[in-house]
């Protein structure tokens, strides 16, 4: 059929204006009109009897084009075969072009079906490598040394040591999950500390106040320091600095009152201070949990920075007494010995560094009952500095002070009864 080739080929030319003038004028003004309906079409839009009374029978609809056999290509030709050329893209598909220009191709439909596997891998793209699922392989790599059954660390863990750890131990949910114990004992690093600041305040106590201020300082810093650090506080200046302030307040309240009404300074000083430390917590923007938290956390370490000043208040000789004790029961128990016999070769070496240093003082006999307190009080401040798998800042901080604080309120205590 040449017709439909040749009208495809003369689709987009523009119209033949014929002739003359008015000829194109004509086809110029029927340029956008409809083709004319030939004697078929015409019978399909006006069927026979139309325009008489008679009812118009029903019209057929007129079939489509055939796209199957290439009919829709010459009747899409024929119908655009007088309109004019197409300009090409306007401003506006231009601006739309140039605003997607520089987004990513849209994946297609086998892209698609890719998407979840592609996304879990980058979720787990910088997660370590799972360990193999048989056993065997790690078991026959195994020391021959090991006992057979026995649980084995992993390799990115440090076990727990006398000398304590530099990171934390292990993670505490993984270690509760497979039965490790939260508790990691400071060791003899913190203990030599323990016993060096114990004694620089006997020392320091045979001398008087003012020469007991300077190591009694140290030990409240350590203390509310130390304090946040164990209950995964840090960092938390304004926390450890109220606390700070606190001690130094209750140092100075002591130093100001008499003997007889130091242990009622520290009192008031320490009910001012969790006033002071409620009321800012309530202007906090945090969570109700955390205002929590951090609520009980300031006024614990206040109130165990303050109570370490009850040396202050104490007699001399008791704080020489109870300090010395304290430093021979915490060296005692970082000995490498059984739990039952560690903790009760420390009590009694407590008792007889009481004894022995009671007899150098104004003390006597009553040292015993004095160590023997304070040694207490030191073995639970050190086993709550050794709790939720602590790390070596928390046994370099709270290890080393919670010992001598705790035994503070006993060497007052027990110094007004004996001396």
């Amino acid at each position: 059929m040449p017709a439909p080739a040749s009208a495809a080929e003369t689709a987009y030319l523009p119209p033949y204006p014929g002739p003359g003038p008015e000829q194109g004028a004509a086809a110029e003004q029927t340029a956008y009109l409809p083709p004319y309906p030939g004697p078929a079409q015409q019978q399909a839009v006006a069927p026979e009897g139309w325009f008489r009374d008679e009812a118009p029978a029903p019209a057929a609809p007129a079939p489509g084009p055939d796209w199957s056999q290439g009919a829709g290509t010459a009747v899409s030709a024929a119908e655009t075969a007088y309109l004019p050329p197409y300009p090409g893209p306007g401003p506006e598909q231009g601006a739309a072009a140039e605003q997607t220009a520089y987004l990513p191709p849209f994946p297609g439909p086998e892209p698609q079906a890719q998407e979840p596997a592609v996304a879990a891998a980058e979720q787990t793209a910088y997660l370590p490598p799972q360990a193999a699922a048989d056993p065997a392989p790690a078991q026959a790599q195994a020391p021959a040394g090991s006992a057979a059954g026995a649980p084995e660390a992993p390799a990115d863990w440090s076990p727990p040591t006398l000398g304590g750890n530099t990171l934390r131990a292990v993670d505490p949910a993984q270690a509760r999950a497979e039965g490790r114990s939260p508790i990691i004992d400071p060791g003899p690093q913190s203990a030599i500390l323990t016993a060096a600041l114990g004694l620089l305040l006997a020392a320091a106590a045979a001398l008087g106040q003012f020469a007991l201020l300077v190591p009694l300082i140290a030990l409240q810093g350590l203390t509310a320091a130390g304090w946040f650090r164990l209950n995964g506080m840090w960092p938390a200046r304004q926390g450890i600095a109220l606390a700070f302030a606190g001690a130094l307040v209750a140092d100075a309240a002591v130093l100001a009152v008499e003997d007889a009404y130091g242990a009622g300074a520290i009192v008031g000083t320490l009910g001012a201070w969790v006033l002071l430390t409620l009321v800012l917590q309530l202007r906090s923007h945090a969570d109700p949990d955390e205002r929590m938290y951090g609520l009980m956390a300031s006024v614990a370490s206040a109130a165990l920075a303050i109570i370490c000043a009850d040396y202050l208040a104490a007699d001399t000789a008791a704080v020489t007494v109870g300090a010395a004790a304290v430093a021979v029961a915490v060296f005692v128990r970082a000995l490498p010995l059984p739990t039952a016999t560690s903790v009760g070769v420390s009590l009694a070496s407590a008792a007889g560094a009481g004894v022995a240093v009671g007899g150098l003082t104004s003390v006597g006999v009553g040292g015993a009952l004095l160590g023997l307190a304070a040694g207490v009080c030191a073995l639970v401040g050190l086993r709550v500095a050794a709790y939720d798998y602590p790390s070596k800042f928390v046994h370099m901080t709270a290890g080393v002070a919670l010992p001598l604080a705790a035994a503070a309120p006993a060497v007052y205590l027990i110094g007004r009864v004996v001396g």
